[in-house]
Parts: C-alpha cells; structure tokens; sequence
C-alpha cells in the first residue's frame, strides 16, 4: 500500500494526537495491554530494521564505516537516555517539578523522534514500524503527562513538537541534498537506535523475571507480520 505523500507526513502526527486523546479521554488505569503493544512494536521495530534496512544501507557502501555508524546510533541513545530516563521504551522515572517545563526530557525525546524519521523516506514498511512504535510510547508518555502537574499549555506544547518531529526528519530527509548523498550515512545511524529501543523492550526483565506467554506471542507475531510486509 503506498500512502500519498502528504499521509507520509501526517501519519505520525495523527499517531501522536490520538494516542493523547485516547489517554485524555479513557484515562486507562492498567498499563498491561500498553505493554504488550510496546513489546509487539519492538518486535516489529526490530524485524523491519533486519529485514528492509540492514540490507539496503549496507548495499555498496563500505561495511566498516556503516557498522561504526551503527554502533554510535546505539551510544547516541543511550546518552539521550540518560536524560530521558527511558521514555523512548516505555518506561517513565523522572518526576517533574510543579510548573517548570521538563527541557531534558523534551530535547531528548525530539532528537530520537527526528533521527527515527529520517529511513521512511518514502519506505511506507518502516513508516509502520515508527507509527506502531510511537502510538504505546505515546500512550505512556501521554498518562505521565496528565498524571504530572505540568500546566496544560506547556503539555500540549510538549505533545505538539514531539507529534512533529518524526515528520520533520522525514522532510529533512526526502529534500536535502546532502541528504541525497550521504542519507546511508543517517540511515545506518537510525538504525542504531533503532537496535537499541527495540533490544530493550525486547529483553528488558519482565515483572519477576516470570515467563510471560502473551508477551512471547505478540513479539512472535510482531516479527512475522514485518517478514510478510
């Protein structure tokens, strides 16, 4: 299915917004089936980045400058971690500071936003994974939001970039013309963070390190429904 190019930009957006809205409105109480979406997505986050872009970026290029650029992908984001204590998988331990806006939190969260967007260019398989990514990481970061005691413009604010940012990496990505000959060079950087969010998720320990029959599954399904894409 090729989505007409204005969706490209937009579908992330509405992912955002109507994660916001479906916690603005629900106010779900039980994050269990939040995290069974967040590990599905990691599954399929990583299946994708196996799949659709390991083999396209490593094609021509030279194999050692990729895997470097790989691997400062993955430290990228464990050093934008450390000031989001973990938002980007899931997990929300900062306590925000009646009326004073979270600065690290959001500067973190933009910059992995706008590095995920940039491999969709055009490629709609990974626009699916970001979107499917983005919607429970959404979700969760929407009820810490509302639970904090952050004003609600400075949250809409917060939600408002955030929506955006992915799109942004997107355009930056399909206009410039640097872009144009060293987009490999960003897309083996991608991928690095890639590898990391959806490593953890993946196999961070669940609660009491308990087999988890439902999680198994939905990874399983996640991995097989990006092989068919």
């Amino acid at each position: 299915m090729n989505f007409p190019f204005l969706m490209i930009y937009l579908i992330p957006i509405l992912a955002v917004w109507m994660s916001f809205a479906f916690v603005w409105i629900a106010k779900p109480k039980d994050k269990k089936n939040v995290k069974l979406l967040l590990a599905f997505s990691g599954a399929f986050l990583l299946a994708l980045t196996f799949f659709e872009l390991l083999p396209e970026v490593y094609e021509g290029n030279n194999p050692k400058t990729i895997a470097v650029l790989i691997l400062a992908g993955i430290l990228l984001q464990v050093f934008l971690e450390f000031f989001s204590k973990g938002a980007e998988h899931g997990h929300m331990h900062i306590e925000l500071q009646e009326n004073k806006f979270p600065l690290l939190l959001f500067l973190s969260l933009a910059v992995h936003a706008l590095i995920e967007g940039v491999p969709v260019d055009g490629n709609n398989s990974i626009l699916y994974g970001i979107v499917i990514h983005k919607i429970p990481v959404a979700i969760i970061l929407s009820i810490f939001l509302i639970n904090s005691k952050m004003k609600r413009q400075a949250m809409l604010l917060f939600i408002g970039v955030f929506s955006l940012m992915t799109p942004l990496g997107t355009y930056i990505a399909m206009q410039s013309q640097w872009m144009e000959h060293y987009g490999h060079l960003m897309t083996a950087l991608a991928i690095g963070v890639f590898l990391h969010i959806s490593t953890v998720i993946l196999f961070e320990s669940s609660q009491g390190h308990s087999f988890n029959l439902r999680k198994l599954v939905v990874i399983i399904l996640g991995i097989g429904i990006a092989y068919f894409l």
